[in-house]
């Protein structure tokens, strides 16, 4: 890669509570003689010990450990990514430049990148980025054998409200946060009542977003504890980088897919004196992203012989590969669902249904056309909605996305980036010292 550029961090100019102590306790003063003359001995005190951040710890194999600049942010984190940045900018993670020389020295270009800076409005998604950054942070600390998944995307989810500062659709969580284990691929999230266990030997895959403006971060990472799983996770994540080095400007879509799929499936996965192909998931795919919209119309493909359609200039990519070992390759839908997103191409469609009217303005109001899950309503105080959400799936108002799975018994892992495609650059916006 050309170059990396990580701003500098911000001084920590906050004073500890001991120190804020010190500061206000009112100097000691020499106690007068007594009628003898002698001088009273003055106690000694125990110099108070400094609080200090608590350390960043994770179980998660073939992570970094997050050795990069901190921005001033405590850690648990306890200030919002905002605040954090006032009056200054967002950190770029990663530039990377094309293979196109030209697009790299002509100053036209880079006077175009000005202007686009403020027509795509990447401040804010350098904004979202930072925040999805510092929240996956704090979510690898927590993500441990015996944690119980619906307690686990629960912190998860009120981290990433509080760092992004909710504020309505302006700022918010993306779609729910996805915790689909081994044969399950994609789009698994607890619904109430659900109480599975995350165990030593799953494989799971943590899927989430941050939005600000509309302008939204989609990342993943694979969570695997056992080394057996390790080959797995490497061949995925390596796929997910030569999506990142093909994408680009006028690149086809089929072209992406197809390095993809080479790099995958030059791995193989040996557990217990058994080796299994490590393969692509055909029917999974990366995609492009609009303002408050997770599919805008082009996908990525992860094995070759897809659409001939080009990447092009400005445009925002999910650059996102799922790999499967001892499975088919191909996932269906299955189990119950829990994922769901208003259907934006609907038109009007009369609803006889009281409630059901009534949850559609509430899913307008709050989520517009992105995903949202049952819990997301639960946590709205709505009650007794199941009917209603169903008619609104029947009526073709709201689409539902059941969970993926391939066959039962197989392993999946999936890794995912958000990147800009500059015109003289590319920018991988979700990148972090983890992966």
């Amino acid at each position: 890669m050309a170059s990396v550029s990580v701003e500098e961090s911000l001084k920590d100019t906050t004073t500890t509570a001991a120190e804020a102590a010190a500061a206000e306790k009112p100097a000691e003063t020499t106690p007068a003689p007594d009628a003898g003359g002698a001088k009273k001995k003055k106690k000694k005190r125990k110099a108070k010990k400094k609080k200090t951040a608590a350390p960043f710890k994770q179980e998660i194999r073939l992570l970094g450990d997050w050795t990069g600049p901190t921005y001033g942010q405590t850690f648990p984190p306890t200030i919002p990514v905002p605040d954090l940045f006032k009056g200054r900018t967002y950190p770029v993670n990663e530039l990377t430049g094309y293979e196109n020389l030209q697009r790299t020295t002509d100053e036209e270009k880079r006077a175009i990148a000005r202007q686009q800076f403020a027509d795509a409005n990447l401040e804010d998604i350098r904004h979202a980025a930072e925040t999805h950054r510092q929240t996956r942070k704090f979510a690898q600390s927590i993500i441990k054998p015996g944690v119980k998944l619906i307690d686990m995307c629960e912190q998860i989810e009120a981290m990433n409200r509080k760092l992004v500062k909710e504020d309505g659709l302006n700022a918010s969580i993306a779609f729910p946060t996805g915790c689909s284990i081994n044969h399950v691929a994609a789009h698994y999230t607890p619904n109430a009542g659900d109480n599975t266990v995350l165990q030593y030997d799953d494989v799971m895959k943590l899927d989430f977003g941050t939005q600000v403006n509309g302008r939204i971060i989609d990342c993943a990472f694979t969570v695997a504890f056992n080394p057996k799983f390790d080959t797995l996770l490497e061949a995925v994540k390596a796929a997910t980088n030569t999506g990142i080095r093909t994408a680009g400007i006028d690149v086809r879509l089929c072209d992406v897919g197809e390095a993809i799929q080479e790099t995958m499936e030059s791995y193989e996965l040996e557990i217990d004196g058994n080796v299994y192909p490590i393969k692509p998931i055909r029917n999974l795919n990366g995609h492009s992203i609009g303002p408050y919209e997770i599919h805008a119309g082009k996908s990525v493909p992860i094995v070759k012989g897809g659409e001939e359609t080009r990447m092009e200039e400005g445009e925002f990519f999910a650059i996102e590969t799922f790999g499967t070992a001892n499975g088919k390759g191909h996932v269906i839908e299955d189990m119950e669902c829990s994922h769901y997103m208003l259907n934006k191409e609907a038109g009007h469609v009369p609803l006889r249904l009281r409630t059901s009217k009534e949850l559609l303005s509430v899913i307008k109001t709050n989520f517009s056309t992105l995903a949202f899950c049952r819990r997301f309503l639960d946590r709205l105080g709505q009650t007794r909605y199941l009917m209603a959400l169903k008619n609104l799936c029947d009526t073709g108002l709201v689409n539902a996305y059941p969970p993926l799975v391939d066959t039962k018994g197989s392993w999946t892992a999936q890794y995912e980036h958000t990147l800009h495609l500059g015109p003289y650059r590319k920018e991988i916006l979700s990148r972090g010292n983890d992966f």
